[in-house]
């Protein structure tokens, strides 16, 4: 069979003659699946979609290290493909009740490369019963850079990288759209047998690496500097292991070139891969991670980027949400708070009530607290939004169970630290302040924490009648961390229950260190 190509717009994204029959009248009609045929891994991706939204039901990842089996003469051995075949035969079961129209299958760098791939293709499609689509670099590119759009919220210029197994792509883009975009020939897995084939962590084998990795970039790098970017986001399991390794370590979650070489100092010390002991390193990730790190401190070094964080999505997604086109081009971030309010029974009249109330007290703030840092403003909207989302369980403890669900929940458009602040907003949106809560916060300073949290709580109280037309008319001031609340005159005589609950919350925030004022 001939070997596929994706057309040049991912949106267009077509499966060619699928193999398996498929009934019109699928009682799955709702699930989709996506396996990613990659160098190093083969993943599948299961999802349903409710509410407007995608749910993840099933993820299945496997090590197979096909770039691996590549010779000289890019002719991959019988081994590495038998290997492969085995991890599809695994796939193929959770394929048989998804219709086929539901199902993509794309491979990248290791089967672009290989000059015996039909052999691969021939068989891996009689086990999946579907076509394999073999995409070229600048179009794994793109897709891999509509994956993160789908996924991570922006509105600006951002670098995507995603270190693959074989190849590395790089794309400058803004909302939707890739503008710039490369696939260069050096992954994890290639780099890991040229080396660090010798199995030891040493200086002389990351230099090497590093060089190699360098020039590889710097035909890229002048017209990418040239076109520029506000934030730098990674996308892939490289990127996710160095994020996972700062947190662990008690570092927030932005990975900065300094970071990076302290982690290959630290993973130098180690001596050979075998030893290679980092604390927050999962063990599924040592073998390729010298290779990928020395990778992304020559992307780090030769771009000059300044931090970067990690995206809820790649390739993957990207190829999802070909398939979903009535989730297309919206605003990620409010398709998920939206999702949530519909699956949760949220009052929207009540929340939005919330939220316009919690704006408007940021918004008198905000020439003296920065809230825009990190998207404050933003994230306190999100926590309005949904700070009655656990009241489905029950009221008592509803901060806290809504909290939990936000904690554990897959949010496309949040990064982690956010989905983090707005849990803590959550959580305290009412009764006892947990400062240990607001302690955990990574990418974000404690201080915004502490800010968005105060003003939330007051949003919440001073809406708490669920009426429009009571809602008082309050000014609010701060010197320093001290905030003053102004009520209009002789309002608070006439409201005693509101009167009540705010000189409560004085004293919650007084217990947690905080000085309200009531005027």
């Amino acid at each position: 069979m001939a070997q596929e190509t994706l057309a040049a717009d991912p949106a267009n994204f077509q499966v060619v003659a699928p193999v398996k029959p498929v009934t019109e009248t699928s009682p799955h009609s709702d699930i989709y699946a996506v396996i990613d045929l990659g160098s190093n891994s083969f993943h599948m991706l299961m999802v349903k979609v409710v509410g407007g939204s995608v749910q993840v039901i099933g993820r299945v990842k496997r090590k197979v290290r096909l770039a691996a089996g590549l010779n000289d003469n890019l002719v991959l051995s019988r081994k590495a493909m038998k290997r492969g075949w085995e991890c599809l035969a695994l796939f193929a079961e959770r394929l048989q009740d998804i219709p086929s129209s539901n199902i993509r299958i794309v491979g990248t760098a290791t089967l672009r490369l290989a000059q015996n791939v039909k052999t691969f293709l021939k068989e891996a499609e009689v086990i999946l019963g579907q076509q394999v689509q073999v995409i070229s670099g600048e179009d794994e590119a793109r897709i891999i850079y509509l994956g993160v759009a789908h996924t991570s919220n922006s509105d600006t210029n951002r670098l995507v990288i995603d270190v693959g197994g074989a190849s590395t792509e790089v794309v400058i883009g803004c909302g939707f759209t890739p503008e710039l975009l490369a696939s260069l020939n050096m992954g994890c897995v290639t780099y890991l047998e040229r080396y660090f084939s010798d199995g030891e962590l040493s200086e002389d084998n990351f230099a090497q690496a590093i060089f190699a990795a360098e020039q590889q970039v710097k035909t890229i790098n002048s017209s990418f500097l040239a076109k520029g970017w506000q934030i730098a986001v990674g996308a892939s399991g490289t990127v996710q292991a160095m994020q996972e390794i700062l947190v662990a370590q008690g570092k927030d979650e932005v990975i900065t070139l300094g970071k990076l070489e302290d982690i290959m100092q630290q993973a130098m010390a180690c001596g050979p891969v075998t030893q290679l002991n980092i604390v927050g390193l999962a063990q599924e990730r040592k073998q390729v991670f010298a290779s990928g790190l020395a990778i992304l401190i020559a992307l780090f070094r030769v771009l000059a980027i300044n931090g970067m964080t990690l995206s809820g999505g790649a390739l993957r997604e990207g190829v999802l949400y070909s398939m979903l086109p009535q989730l297309q081009h919206s605003n990620v971030r409010n398709r998920t708070v939206s999702s949530l309010m519909v699956r949760y029974f949220i009052d929207q009249q009540h929340a939005e009530r919330v939220a316009d109330m919690a704006v408007e007290l940021a918004t008198q703030l905000q020439s003296r607290w920065d809230l825009h840092k990190f998207e404050g403003q933003s994230m306190l909207q999100a926590g309005a939004l949904l700070h009655e989302l656990g009241l489905l369980i029950e009221y008592k403890n509803h901060h806290h169970h809504g909290a939990y669900i936000i904690n554990h929940s897959d949010l496309p458009g949040f990064t982690r630290a956010q989905q983090q602040l707005v849990m803590a907003l959550v959580y305290n949106h009412r009764a006892d302040i947990s400062r240990e809560v607001i302690a955990r916060q990574t990418m974000t300073s404690v201080l915004l924490t502490v800010r968005l949290t105060r003003i939330l709580r007051l949003a919440v109280i001073l809406s708490m009648r669920r009426r429009h037309e009571v809602l008082p008319e309050v000014k609010i001031t701060t010197k320093a961390e001290t905030l003053s609340l102004h009520m209009p005159a002789n309002w608070l005589e006439q409201h005693p229950l509101m009167r009540a609950e705010l000189e409560l919350e004085v004293q919650y925030q007084f217990q947690a260190g905080w000085q309200l004022v009531l005027n």
